[in-house]
């Protein structure tokens, strides 16, 4: 029964792992298409999200499946139920990904808002943020998966910011307003997916040392 039981976590993992590939590839293409203009790279990822979606589902009975054959404790317990929530905030990842690339479809055959400089620093650094949550999954990395939550505070603050600059575009061109109501979509868009990629990355330290840090300071003495 352990070898089966290790054998199916192993290839849970394996799963695991590749939509995170997945997704942080639709991620990434969602971002080129929006900087560079590329209609082309957005159409790829709206058409691969149905992908996502699928294996998303495949994933979460796998989980489901090895709960009720193995009944796994302790560690291994832990290891699925962060799979559960990883898999479903993956998910909603690539949902966002679509998201940002059907708004930088609209964007890409419109004149830039001198105001949106800003959008590049944004989705850069929700990039890395999906790329060191992911490596702190591969790696089970807590320190890692720390650095990412306390990212997401200056994500959090490039989108407050970037806000009032697009409001105060629209206030100066009434003409850009529909695309300043898409670019900010956007923001939002890319914020949510640094909220994700925090949530994985809650949910590494809680695989690994089964400490609960959602709504606490990661290194908060008295979390």
């Amino acid at each position: 029964m352990a070898k089966h039981l290790q054998r199916d976590l192993d290839q849970l993992s394996k799963d695991v792992l590749s939509l995170g590939g997945r997704v942080e590839e639709a991620i990434n293409k969602a971002i080129t298409s929006l900087l560079e203009r590329r209609i082309d790279l957005a159409q790829q990822v709206i058409q691969g999200d149905a992908v996502i979606d699928a294996r998303e589902v495949e994933i979460e009975e796998e989980c489901l499946k090895l709960l009720a054959l193995h009944q796994p404790v302790a560690a291994d317990l832990r290891f699925v139920v962060a799979v559960l929530k990883v898999n479903n905030d993956l998910e909603r990842m690539g949902d966002h990904a679509a998201t940002i690339a059907s708004r930088s479809k609209y964007l890409s055959t419109h004149m830039p808002i001198q105001a949106s400089g800003g959008v590049r620093e944004m989705a850069e650094g929700v990039r890395r943020m999906v790329s060191a949550c992911l490596d702190s999954l591969v790696n089970h990395d807590t320190a890692k998966a720390r650095e990412v939550c306390r990212l997401d505070d200056e994500i959090d603050d490039a989108n407050r910011r970037l806000f009032v600059e697009i409001q105060h575009a629209m206030m100066k061109d009434p003409d850009s307003v529909k695309r300043c109501v898409r670019i900010l979509s956007v923001t939002k868009q890319l914020e949510r997916i640094g909220d994700l990629a925090t949530n994985i990355a809650q949910d590494v330290i809680f695989m690994v040392e089964g400490e609960l840090v959602r709504h606490t300071a990661p290194d908060d003495p008295e979390a």
